[in-house]
This record gives structure tokens, C-alpha cells and sequence, in this order.
């Protein structure tokens, strides 16, 4: 990895540095280092990792400007995979559309892309997801889906949804440990 991948890892953790992870004390940070790390051990290209760590940045942390931002800081190729995994780019998180609209929007965006990159990234953040949850579970039960804006219905409905469209998309090899995992632990998180 080039001084792009370090500039890229600090930019994320000045940009995330006092999110943690919806109702936990985990810094954000973790969850753009798996993904980073789901990409990297799947053949990602740095551009892709790169991606990875700021996926979240524009959906969280400023929108639009802070993809523009990251256009220039970064690259086009890299813009284009943030704002392809992003699922609204409102500057004001106060804006957002409603949870359900925002996953449809998305979901039809990702659908519509032939993008490998894009799906590649999408699955590692929401394999890291669903592996979080999971392990949560684990430690505090049901309570676990009331941290979720769609609950366990609407976080399930979710992740079958991009299951469906991960399996429609642009053939890329790199990617199919990811989702298998993900319809794994999908499963099991249906059986609790």
C-alpha cells in the first residue's frame, strides 16, 4: 500500500474521531478498519480499501461537501465508490429520509450499478455488520435489534434484499467469500 492508504486511515479517523458504534463505546474506526481489512483479504485494490475506510463519510459526516472533499483528497475512482455505497448524502444528518425510503434508494442504486467495486465494498460493510450484530447478540440478546432503526424485521428485510442483488450483480470472485459469509451469518441471526 502506498502513503495514499496512511493518508486515507488518518483522514477517516479525524473524520469519524468521536462516532462509536450505535450505542456502544466502540470507536467507528473499528468498523472502517474491518472493512478495509475484509477488502485487503479478498484481492481489493488499494483504491478499494481506500473506498472502504471511507465509506461512511459523506452517509455520516458532512455529505456532499465531504465527498467532493474526498474526490479531491483521494481521486475520482475513489469518489465514485464512496458515493455508490453511501445512502443519502445530506449534509445535515437531521435531513435524512425516512430508514426504509433511504435502504429502498439504495438498494435500487446497487442494483442498477455493474460496478465490482462498488459491490465489493457494499458486501464487506455489511458482512462486518452482520458480524457485529451477531456477536452483540451474543452479549445482550434481543435487545440487540432496538439499536436498529428498521429492527430485527427491518434490518433482516435489509440484508436479504442486498443478499438478492449481491447474487444479481457483476461477476467478481473476490467477493463471493464475502457474501457467503454474510448469507451465513444472516441465517443465524434469523435463528435467534
Amino acid at each position: 500500500l502506498s502513503p495514499r492508504f496512511n493518508k486515507a486511515l488518518d483522514y477517516a479517523a479525524r473524520v469519524h474521531r468521536t462516532q462509536v458504534r450505535k450505542k456502544t463505546n466502540v470507536p467507528y474506526v473499528c468498523h472502517l478498519l474491518a472493512v478495509a481489512a475484509l477488502v485487503l483479504e479478498n484481492g481489493g485494490t488499494e483504491d478499494e480499501a481506500i473506498a472502504a475506510l471511507l465509506h461512511d463519510a459523506p452517509e455520516d459526516r458532512g455529505g456532499r461537501p465531504r465527498l467532493d472533499d474526498i474526490r479531491v483528497q483521494f481521486g475520482e475512482r475513489v469518489a465514485e465508490i464512496v458515493e455508490a455505497c453511501s445512502d443519502t448524502l445530506e449534509e445535515d444528518p437531521e435531513t435524512k429520509p425516512p430508514w426504509k425510503t433511504r435502504k429502498s434508494a439504495y438498494h435500487d442504486h446497487l442494483r442498477e450499478s455493474r460496478d465490482a467495486s462498488v459491490y465489493l465494498v457494499s458486501a464487506a460493510d455489511k458482512l462486518h455488520n452482520a458480524r457485529a450484530t451477531l456477536a452483540d447478540h451474543a452479549a445482550i440478546g434481543r435487545k440487540i435489534w432496538a439499536r436498529f432503526n428498521g429492527g430485527r424485521d427491518g434490518t433482516l428485510w435489509n440484508y436479504d434484499r442486498l443478499l438478492g442483488i449481491y447474487a444479481t450483480g457483476p461477476r467478481d470472485a473476490r467477493r463471493d467469500p464475502i457474501v457467503r459469509e454474510l448469507r451465513r451469518t444472516v441465517e443465524q441471526l434469523k435463528s435467534l
